[in-house]
């Protein structure tokens, strides 16, 4: 009769445990990423070498089998404090 009880302890402890754990995983802060393009990246025809993206600099790359309606590059606001180029551009 005690070893059901301490299994029933054991369990319930077990589940406390992994709330916890899941908990803690949810709360954590996010790692940051960044990507830095290195020498002779050309995307779309365009040289995208040395720059670096991360959360506040961003970047959206639209490709194109015909040319695009607004071809280039360009620079917006993410309205979260951050920036983000906005690109059109045609395959080669």
């Amino acid at each position: 009769m005690k070893f059901i009880g301490l299994a029933a302890a054991g369990r319930s402890l077990a589940a406390v445990l992994l709330a916890l754990g899941l908990l803690a995983t949810t709360f954590a802060p996010v790692a940051a990423g960044e990507v830095r393009l290195g020498k002779n990246v050309h995307i779309g025809g365009h040289d995208f070498s040395n720059q670096t993206f991360n959360s506040k600099r961003r970047a959206r790359i639209y490709i194109y089998d015909r040319k695009p309606r607004k071809e280039g590059c360009m620079w917006r606001k993410d309205g979260r404090g951050g920036r983000v180029k906005i690109c059109h551009l045609q395959r080669k």
